[in-house]
């Protein structure tokens, strides 16, 4: 053994999150430990609750986030439980001595030697003082602050920093769409749409190697990190030098150069160059003469220097690409020229880094890359996830500089067209975007350190073959085979050529990879395409076969410009196996039965006009398919049948819209619930027919919905119970989802309170993506949606629009093949999403196994959209994704047009399957026996891409029965219906009377009393309910006790709960006290657990007792009293009322923009723990806020007794004083916030950073 004990183990392995932590102020040696040992281990991630013992100890753990429920319980004659939930283990409630939880990054344990408890901070400090680490670190480790910007300009000549550019692979888009937003915002650009270009292998346009790469991102299995919200966990800091040995710690084992970013200035990169680490600078520029076998003669001579450099105790290695200052050798080149092109800094990086590693040598260096090649945030993703730890990106340093002294740049700042700014400010703000967007890429995988991050190559690749992956970054999965090395290399080649010789161009050259342009690289959304389609829907007639010709013929010009397309996708590749004879037409299946497979895509109203997401629904509705509602709720009006429409296609309810009929309904068949909960009521959720949980989305992966403030009318910000003007960007995570128990646990939610409705749950393909599925089949879901990387978005960072997730057909036939071979695929309907444009689409989704299909952006499109790529802005010109009133009233689209172009792509449906021999969609679902490759197809960068993983599937050709599925999984025999079957709450609930009940429960008992709330919105609607159900219980509740809470109902526990109280409760009253037999004191001990409240809309919850972690997260309009909290209290709060009657930690009233929190702070200590980005934090200084306090105090003390309340009633005036009051900027000209409260028409509110 190591001679360390467990808890020292996972103190190294799984250290707590120790930055920005007020409580650890008094015990700096804990910091030390931390401190030395992230030099030599990087911190592993949550989410896990760690228990161990060596038989002399025995404890626990919760990861640094907190991401696991972890309560304890301590009796009088010393019995220690601890599990992942309260009430697991039946003690006698006298006999308890202490309810607790670990928190984030906590501990607990029990020595048995000496019989004694150890709390956290004890145990902490007796391992990090047995060695004096604060000394090693002050001997030893060093530190390079940031340094300011060179404004030395490198390239003087005219045309030489566009000769440069070109050489390197920039284009027009690079500088102007990703360099320049950077250095005058300080933050990622934001953009629209997809990613509708071709994948880079296939493309014949050239493309940097970063481009083959695709960012991994959690799904499921552990949450993506809120890096907006949460941020205080994150770090980008990063530390250079040899490692040392783990098994044997030394002093000198703390010699490690410290730098706070990856992103290197010239003068930082000087710094570590002076800095006493000895460091060896290697260049990667190779001589052309040698062709493209040059390169790997390049790369074998790169790792002979690295091994001899390492093995000469060089601890940092700079590959460089810079022109050399000095001739070394004699074969050493000056810089690129016609004669000389660079290895690709990527591949530089990851040959070394794994070369190293075979040699054993890598732990004895770092590498640092001195670059031209890399600009945006996912190339220095890429260069630090294949083993660089810090990157110098000097052409793009160069590039803003020359931006900035250019005469026009100055002359737009002079005219305000631009902010002005200094150099030095737009270098840094520069630098500002790259640290934002790397957290955020990191977050997306749910890892918080980029120590972490680093050489963990979270990618995976498309169109790179074997021998390069082996080479350079092995281990990543590239499933489709591509490039070999001298491919590579001839790419390589022809970028360089563009420079060189002789540069023709005068300025560097678009290539459309963003912007559609014509001449560029082709976009599979394009004005022209719509335009053709815009034709076809409008000319279709319904009925009659002959009126139809012209209609056909446009929809055929339509077809053909797709058809024609150079290959962009995957499925381009493939065609049809033609093996039986043909069916006549009319054997197959008709129209109508195709259509309903047919859902479109999650698009909010928000991202939407009122006009253009009703039209969708109504139009999905006349079909018989499935409209989807997005992320922001919807209307109770659209609720109703229409029967007030005109003979000219008017209502009254709507008269906004054109082209109604009687009985349509603008209800969204598919109600989704995502990860900022607006909108989801408990009458929203009875008026789905399907409720998607949305884990992911194809535009973003990892990330949550985004609407920009302009967007937020006041509309809007009424459905989503939020303030006008203020952007909202759901979480990444949902925060009742960090791990597939969870995920289990919301799908029996929503199966609870909506037994009808079948649950759904929207994925993003991406390798492993079969496993996760299996695992969401298993936990109850109904409908599992696969969606590509290319799915559309109103507004989104454009670099997770460009590298984030893959295509759908690797995603649908990963899951397609997963589920069969585990015998679950009658479990669940699979459907596909992403880039569907036409039937041909279709019938390749369902050979690969899908049985329903999705359709997003080409909806938009078929009801007007014209392809703008303005979605971000507000500026819709056609009224489709804008919520101005002018814009809006140019909206064209009505219900038939949507209906026609889905009938087009049915009857396209149709005439294959009947050249294909077959009379239905069912007969063909998962055949991949009838695709082949498609002879004509060739690509100009390859010969070698394998498409087996999606034609060799599973032969389901004569076993069918996978087919069948039950309409709707059940949760089983639950509480609520034996509750439901008591005739007297039945007769309460009809006739709108009160009713008492006393009811024991268990903590198996999940989700107790949502079912009873559906009953009552389906019938009543959200507050429609007069009568009166007081339900008693007794004992330890399951999870999500009191989800979608009613008015009228009132809950009362007398026992305690675990995670998700009162979850999406929209009024009525849950109260929870202590076991009457418990003799310790409530208010210092715990009684729920984590993410109460979350997505609250109304109600109240009264707590005798402390909550864990993200108390209250996403609150709109809920109120609580509770007696203490966890870390993250009020997170992302946009109304209602916290009162907090004890201590809380760190990180209170992030993301907060709207509602109120009250804290007691009797330690003195609550202002460190405030993230001050939005809120504000003072006393309470108006009778108005005082009034509210005491009212709350005074009803949690009535309806739960708390001893803790009575004594601040008590002693009112001395208390009063000790509360603080967080103040969102929204609340702040409110009557309980202000004493002298602005009388204003319309408030302009700052919009939230």
């Amino acid at each position: 053994g190591t001679g360390r004990s467990p808890l020292e183990a996972a103190m190294i392995l799984v250290p707590e999150a120790y930055k920005n932590q007020p409580d650890l102020q008094q015990y700096p040696e804990i910091t030390d430990f931390y401190d030395y040992y992230s030099g030599l281990q990087e911190p592993w991630d949550g989410p896990a609750l760690l228990a161990f013992s060596d038989g002399k100890m025995v404890g626990a753990c919760l990861d640094r986030n907190g991401l696991r429920p972890a309560r304890y319980c301590i009796t009088k004659d010393d019995y220690v439980v601890v599990g992942s939930e309260a009430g697991v283990v039946d003690l006698p409630e006298s006999e308890i001595v202490e309810k607790g939880r670990l928190g984030p990054g906590q501990s607990i344990a029990v020595d048995l030697t000496t019989r004694e408890i150890l709390k956290n901070w004890e145990i902490k400090q007796r391992i990090a003082k047995q060695n004096p680490y604060g000394d090693w670190l002050k001997s030893f480790r060093q530190a390079i602050t940031p340094q300011t910007f060179s404004d030395k300009v490198l390239l003087e000549q005219p045309g030489q920093l566009l000769q440069q550019q070109t050489a390197f692979g920039y284009t027009a888009e690079d500088v102007e769409m990703i360099v320049i937003p950077m250095a005058t915002q300080g933050k990622e650009p934001t953009f629209c749409m997809g990613d509708d270009i071709p994948l880079a292998v296939l493309s014949d346009k050239p493309h940097l190697l970063y481009d083959y790469f695709k960012q991994r991102f959690a799904q499921v299995t552990n949450p993506p990190i809120d890096p907006l919200r949460e941020s205080l966990v994150m770090s980008l800091t990063m530390l250079l030098g040899e490692r040392g040995n783990l098994l044997d710690p030394k002093a000198e084992d703390a010699k490690l150069l410290k730098i706070d970013s990856p992103l290197l200035n010239e003068t930082e990169l000087a710094a570590i160059k002076d800095s006493g680490f000895k460091n060896t600078q290697l260049s990667t520029l190779f001589a052309l003469k040698d062709g493209p076998g040059g390169l790997k003669a390049a790369l074998d001579r790169l790792c002979t220097q690295a091994t001899e450099a390492v093995k000469n105790g060089t601890k940092i290695i700079i590959l460089c690409d810079r022109p050399s200052e000095v001739r070394s050798q004699k074969s050493e080149v000056r810089s690129i020229d016609e004669t000389t092109s660079y290895i690709p800094p990527l591949l530089a990086v990851g040959t070394v880094h794994h070369h190293l590693v075979k040699q054993g040598l890598r732990l004895q260096t770092s590498l640092v890359v001195d670059t031209a090649q890399c600009w945006s945030t996912h190339h220095f993703a890429c260069l630090i996830g294949y083993g660089a730890s810090a990157v110098c990106p000097y052409l793009t340093l160069e590039t803003i500089r020359q931006w900035w002294n250019d005469a026009k740049t100055q002359k737009m700042m002079g005219n305000g067209k631009i902010d002005s700014i200094t150099l030095e400010e737009a270098l840094g703000h520069y630098r500002k975007a790259v640290e934002a967007g790397l957290l955020k890429i990191l977050s997306k995988m749910g890892i918080s350190l980029l120590s972490s991050y680093h050489g963990a190559q979270i990618f995976e690749a498309i169109g790179l073959g074997p021998e390069l992956v082996e080479m350079a970054f092995k281990g990543t999965t590239s499933r489709v085979g591509g490039l070999s090395l001298q491919e590579l290399a001839e790419e390589i080649i022809a970028v360089h050529s563009r420079a060189f010789p002789n540069l023709t161009d005068k300025k560097l050259k678009n290539f459309g990879f963003i912007n559609y342009r014509p001449g560029g690289e082709y976009h599979m959304n394009s004005p022209e395409m719509a335009k053709s389609l815009h034709k076809a829907v409008a000319a279709y007639k319904a009925g009659g076969n002959g009126a139809n010709q012209e209609a056909f013929d446009h929809y055929e010009m339509y077809q053909k410009y797709l058809k024609e397309r150079p290959i962009t996708a995957l499925r381009d590749l493939l065609e049809f196996k033609v093996s039986n004879t043909p069916v006549p037409l009319e054997e197959v299946e008709p129209v109508e039965a195709i259509v309903k497979r047919f859902c479109t895509g999650g698009m909010s109203l928000g991202a939407l006009s009122r006009e253009a997401h009703e039209t969708l629904a109504i139009a999905m509705n006349r079909l018989g398919g499935k409209s989807n509602s997005g992320e922001g709720g919807e209307d109770p009006t659209r609720f109703i049948p229409l029967g007030d429409v005109d003979g000219s296609g008017h209502s009254a309810t709507f008269p906004h819209l054109k082209g109604l009929q009687n009985g349509d309904t603008a209800s969204s068949a598919i109600k989704q619930v995502a990860s900022g909960r607006f909108g989801v009521t408990p009458e929203y959720l009875m008026n789905g027919k399907q409720l998607e949980i949305k884990m992911a989305q194809g535009a973003k992966p990892g990330e949550g919905g985004q609407l920009p403030g302009k967007k937020v009318s006041s509309y809007i910000a009424m459905l989503r119970r939020s303030k006008p003007g203020v952007t909202l960007i759901s979480p990444p995570p949902h925060h009742d989802i960090y791990s597939i128990e969870d995920l289990a646990q919301l799908i029996f939610d929503l199966h609870q309170i909506n037994p009808v409705a079948k649950v759904s749950v929207k994925l993003v393909a991406e390798i492993g993506i079969g496993t996760i599925a299996a695992g969401v089949a298993k936990a109850n879901a109904d409908i599992i949606q696969i969606s590509g990387h290319d799915g559309g978005t109103g507004a989104s960072p454009l670099s997770s629009i460009k590298h984030a997730g893959c295509p759908w057909e690797l995603g649908i036939t990963e899951v397609h093949r997963m589920l069969l071979e585990n015998e679950l695929r009658d479990r669940v309907i699979l459907r596909a999403d992403g880039g569907l444009k036409t039937g041909w689409d279709v019938m390749m989704a369902a050979l690969m196994g899908a049985e329903e299909y999705g359709f997003g952006s080409i909806a938009m499109i078929a009801e007007g959209c014209i392809m703008a790529r303005i979605c971000h802005t507000n500026n819709c010109p056609v009224g489709v994704a804008t919520q101005q009133e002018r814009l809006r009233q140019r909206f064209s689209g009505v219900p038939g047009n949507v209906v026609n172009f889905f009938y087009f792509i049915a009857e396209e449906v149709r005439s294959i399957l009947a050249k294909l021999g077959y009379r239905s969609l069912d007969e063909v679902i998962g055949r991949s026996d009838l695709l082949q490759m498609r002879e004509t197809a060739k690509l100009s960068k390859t010969k070698a891409l394998n498409l087996d993983c999606l034609l060799k599937l599973p032969d389901v050709s004569s076993d069918r029965t996978w087919l069948t599925h039950e309409p709707v999984h059940s949760n089983g025999d639950v509480l609520d219906d034996r509750l439901l079957a008591d005739p007297a709450i039945e007769s309460a609930i009809d006739n709108q009377s009160s009713i008492t009940h006393n009811v024991k429960i268990v903590n198996t008992d999940r989700t107790v009393g949502a079912r009873i709330s559906g009953v009552i919105a389906k019938k009543y609607g959200n507050t429609g309910f007069e009568g009166e159900l007081k339900l008693n219980f007794k004992g330890a509740s399951g999870q999500s006790f009191g989800a979608f809470n009613l008015p009228g109902m009132i809950l009362h526990l007398e026992g305690e709960a675990n995670d998700y109280v009162g979850k999406g409760m929209h009024g009525g009253e849950i109260v929870i006290v202590p076991h009457k037999e418990s003799t310790y004191d409530p208010a210092n001990n715990v009684i729920v657990g984590n993410t109460c409240l979350y997505g609250s809309t109304g109600g109240v919850l009264y707590a005798n007792g402390r909550a864990g972690e993200r108390f209250g997260v996403r609150n709109s309009m809920g109120k609580a009293v509770i007696e203490g909290a966890g870390d993250h209290c009020c997170e992302y709060m946009t109304g209602g009322i916290i009162v907090v009657l004890g201590s809380v930690g760190r990180n209170v009233g992030a993301g907060m923009t709207g509602g109120l929190g009250y804290f007691l702070d009797e330690e003195g200590n609550f202002p460190a723990k405030v993230n001050p980005e939005i809120v504000e934090i003072q006393k309470i200084c108006t009778e108005a806020g005082e009034a509210q306090l005491k009212e709350l105090i005074t009803a949690h003390v009535e309806k739960t007794g708390s001893k803790k309340g009575q004594l601040i009633l008590d002693n009112w005036s001395e208390y009063v004083a000790k509360f603080w009051q967080v103040v969102p900027p929204s609340e702040g000209n409110s009557p309980e916030t202000n004493p002298n409260p602005v009388a204003v028409e319309e408030k302009t509110l700052t919009p939230v950073k």
